[in-house]
């Protein structure tokens, strides 16, 4: 098991980059609405989404063959 699927983004697939940027991007928008003094109804659970659909990604990750690539190629 290579454990580098799980943190390093060059590794990760798609669904593993997208939770990450879903992440920053609730975090991001979390600090906002504490700065502008708002709050939005269950917005805390976009977290719990975000670390079930990284934990998802990194099950396919992990199951996947080496030969298997989710990025494509540009020549």
């Amino acid at each position: 098991m290579k454990l580098s699927k799980i943190y390093d983004p060059r590794e990760m697939n798609s669904y593993q980059f997208v939770a990450m940027t879903g992440l920053v991007m609730t975090i991001l928008a979390n600090i906002i609405l504490l700065f502008i003094d708002k709050t939005v109804e269950n917005f805390n659970a976009l977290y719990l989404c975000w670390f079930v659909f990284f934990g998802l990604g990194t099950i396919a990750n992990f199951n996947s063959k080496p030969d298997d690539h989710d990025h494509h190629h540009h020549h």
